[in-house]
């Protein structure tokens, strides 16, 4: 059969000066002039997705911290791992950051740059003869001090601190977890056994890790409590932080603490299924804003510390 092309000259068209559209010259970016301030960058970026919504993020994040609400982050250890902890650390010392949620992963991390300034080795070359994840120091000093947490009954991430800082390795002052044992800002480690190296060591106890890991959860829920009116940042937790927020949430919830109006942002480097549901939409489908970032931490995360720092000081 012989397919003849359709003709088009029955289209029906309107003007294009009625019809609704989504981009305007309103919206475009303006030139960026020499000198310029770092505020006067994100007011010239287009009023576009990315360009609309990371300005606001900072907006609404230095509203929270007026208000005296809290901000808490949690984290995965790839933010560790490509050198953040300075900036990290600021921010908590300014009373920004009130609290962190880590991964097992971050400890380790953590734990190695103060014991020796360095961390992350190259997995490849140590797998293949069984030598990935058997460095003697990581496994006694962690595994250590999370039995002696256990015996004091307190939570990983203060029993982790609170033994690097009484060490006064050389490199404590480039540790999250010696910043927030100094600063009394509760850190909580949110372990799955099996997944950090620390626990293929013999000094490792499943009974204290877990101890102190259900501490911490409890911990972090009573901060989850008091979340109204504040902000939670996922940086970096691809599946563990977001399910353990949304638990945490649920579980504040039930319990009859109001939590629906606050703001959520998640920063990754590609858009993950759990971070977008558990973080940025389910939790504030009844109230507040949740914000989807994508991009490398070691350029959005000084990029919002440093626009936050910005705008707080307009502000002032």
């Amino acid at each position: 059969m012989k397919i003849e092309p359709l003709d088009f000259s029955g289209l029906k068209t309107y003007s294009l000066h009625d019809r609704y559209s989504k981009v305007t010259v309103e919206d475009f970016a303006t030139p960026i002039k020499e000198n310029s301030s770092l505020r006067t960058f994100l007011g010239s970026l287009p009023d576009q997705l990315l360009g609309h919504d990371f300005p606001e993020l900072v907006r609404s994040l230095a509203k929270v911290h007026r208000s005296g609400r809290p901000i808490l982050m949690g984290m995965g250890a790839h933010v560790i791992k490509v050198g953040l902890n300075p900036v990290l650390i600021d921010l908590m010392e300014r009373s920004i950051i009130t609290g962190l949620a880590m991964n097992g992963a971050c400890i380790v991390h953590d734990a190695e740059i103060a014991m020796t300034g360095s961390t992350s080795e190259e997995v490849g070359d140590v797998l293949g003869d069984g030598a990935f994840g058997a460095a003697r120091e990581t496994g006694e000093v962690l595994n250590g001090a999370i039995s002696q947490g256990a015996k004091e009954n307190i939570g990983m991430g203060q029993a982790v601190g609170e033994y690097l800082l009484t060490r006064d390795f050389p490199h404590n002052d480039k540790s999250l977890l010696v910043a927030a044992a100094r600063l009394g800002i509760p850190v909580t480690v949110h372990v799955a056994i099996g997944t950090d190296i620390i626990h293929i060591h013999p000094s490792a106890s499943g009974e204290d890790i877990g101890k102190t890991s259900y501490h911490d959860f409890r911990l972090f829920c009573a901060e989850v409590a008091a979340l109204q009116g504040g902000a939670y940042l996922n940086i970096g937790s691809a599946v563990l932080l977001p399910e353990v927020f949304l638990k945490a949430l649920t579980l504040v919830r039930n319990l009859g603490h109001r939590v629906d109006n606050f703001t959520t942002a998640n920063f990754d480097f590609i858009k993950q299924y759990r971070p977008l549901t558990n973080v940025v939409n389910r939790p504030t489908a009844q109230g507040g804003r949740g914000y989807h970032i994508t991009g490398h931490h070691e350029l959005m995360i000084p990029l919002l510390a440093a626009s936050l720092l910005d705008e707080l000081s307009e502000s002032c």
